[in-house]
Order: C-alpha cells, then structure tokens, then sequence
C-alpha cells in the first residue's frame, strides 16, 4: 500500500497541472495525489478529473464550491488524507516551484532520520531562490527573520510551503481552530507543530519560481501574515 500522499492546492492552474501530477507520479518512489481545486474557472478540476482516467488509484480530486484560501484547502486535504490514513502527508506547490525531485529528501528527513516534520527550506543553506526579483527576495527572507524573533522558532524558512507532515502531527493539532487563510498559513501550522515539540528539520531545496500562470500574492495576504502573527504568539502567551 501506498504510504505518501502530495496535496497540491489549485486556482486557475490549468497550464501547469498536467506537468506537475505527471512528474510527481512518475518519480521512483510511489505517491499519491489529492488536488484540492477552489472551482477553478479556467476548469483545472475538469482536467483533473480526465486525468484521473491516466492514473486510476494515484490521483483524487477534492472539488471545493469557491475560492476560501490557501489554508481552507489544505485543512480540506488534511482531513481528507487523515481519514484515508496516509501516513507521509505532503504539501506542494502546482507551479514548479517545488521541484518534484526533492520529495524524497522531505520524505527520507521524516521517516529514515526521524522528524515529524520535514521543510522543503530556501534558507538553511543560504537564499536558495531563482528567478525571483529583489523586492520579493528580501521581502520573504525578511518575513522569516520577523517570524522568528516573535515566535522564537528556530527555523530558518517559516513561510515554506513544501512540507512533509507525519500524521500524527496533523492528528495531534485542532485543524478546525486554525485561522489564517493565505500564506500566514504555512507560518501557524509550524507554531502549532513547534509548541508541541515535535521534532521539526530543515532540508535545503533551490525554489523557483513559476512560468506559467499568476501568483496568488496579495496585500491583504502579507498583512495577515504580519498582523496574524503578533496575535498568535500572544495567545499561545495566554494559554500557558
């Protein structure tokens, strides 16, 4: 039985998807795939859904009614893969910009070396990033520092969003009370991970950023983030 599931959340991803579930499904080891589509207009769940015909067994579909964020997709799949009791629980980009090759480093970090959580990192060996400009660059990177000087994780990629999960991990954490929505997301998930001392591990990967398609960043994406942020540390302040 297969044992390792990719999640891959979609919005108008209909350039990249084929390509991407076609290289996650033809690596070595064996992978499901669950894509989560928010009723994607250029029909990426339709294409999904033909695929399925290509990889009957490997690949599902999650259709949601509307777009409610990144974070709402992914707690969807969790639930999903959890009931279906994958035991590796990955989250992926659509675009490229985690290269499918790299599964096996997060994979192999969590179950041959013993992490609970393994992060596909940009920063633990340097800023590992292509094609992005300045402005970005310096803007996550920032990101991750002011992350951790208010969270006092001890990770140097906060924002990652490719991520091997055990599921015990996503087993041991309220789903249904996680807040943020957008990429601030990513940042919650880790806390939660981090105050119940689970053992997290950074294995570097080189990020590039995508060719085809629209980023999903926004204002209202970054503010969360900053924002969300304070107010998480200070609640968990509270609680102790």
């Amino acid at each position: 039985m297969v044992d390792t599931i990719v999640i891959i959340p979609t919005y108008n991803e209909i350039e990249n998807i084929e390509a991407i579930i076609k290289a996650v499904l033809s690596q070595e080891k064996a992978y499901h795939i669950l894509v989560v589509d928010d009723n994607s207009p250029d029909l990426t769940g339709l294409k999904v859904k033909a695929l399925q015909k290509d990889f009957e067994g490997k690949l599902f579909l999650l259709q949601r009614e509307e777009k409610t964020g990144l974070g709402t997709a992914y707690i969807s799949g969790f639930k999903w893969c959890i009931e279906k009791k994958y035991e590796y629980i990955f989250e992926m980009d659509a675009d490229f910009s985690h290269n499918p090759n790299d599964l096996i480093k997060l994979y192999n970090a969590c179950s041959k070396d013993g992490a609970d959580l393994s992060i596909g990192s940009r920063y633990i060996d340097g800023v590992n990033v292509v094609n992005w400009p300045l402005g970005r660059i310096l803007l996550s990177y920032g990101a991750s520092i002011y992350v951790r000087l208010i969270t006092r994780m001890k990770i140097q990629d906060t924002t990652a969003g490719f991520v091997c999960y055990k599921r015990h991990v996503l087993e041991s954490i309220d789903l249904d009370a996680i807040k943020f929505v957008g990429y601030a997301f990513q940042i919650e998930m880790k806390f939660k991970a981090y105050l119940k001392h689970f053992k997290i591990v950074e294995v570097p990967v080189i990020f590039t950023d995508r060719k085809q398609g629209k980023s999903k960043m926004s204002g209202g994406i970054i503010s969360e983030a900053i924002f969300g942020v304070l107010n998480m540390k200070f609640k968990s302040l509270l609680s102790k």
